[in-house]
């Protein structure tokens, strides 16, 4: 059988946990930093846990990644 592929935009964007968890970065980072309000630039730092139905679409483009 040939094997699946991993969409390259997710194995970009997103990484699993250890738990399985799908672990990502916040939207609206990248410019026109100006317009927005410095609590949601300081909130949106790092990284953030996708929720559960987030998390499944994301896991479907990622078939070799840590899932349980």
């Amino acid at each position: 059988m040939p094997k699946m592929k991993t969409k390259s935009s997710a194995k970009k964007r997103f990484r699993t946990t250890a738990a399985g968890k799908v672990r990502g970065s916040f939207a609206f980072k990248q410019h026109n930093l100006r317009k927005r309000s410095q609590k949601m630039k300081r909130q949106a730092r790092g990284t953030r846990i996708f929720s559960e139905a987030d998390s499944r679409i994301i896991k479907s483009y990622m078939p070799y990644s840590r899932s349980k």
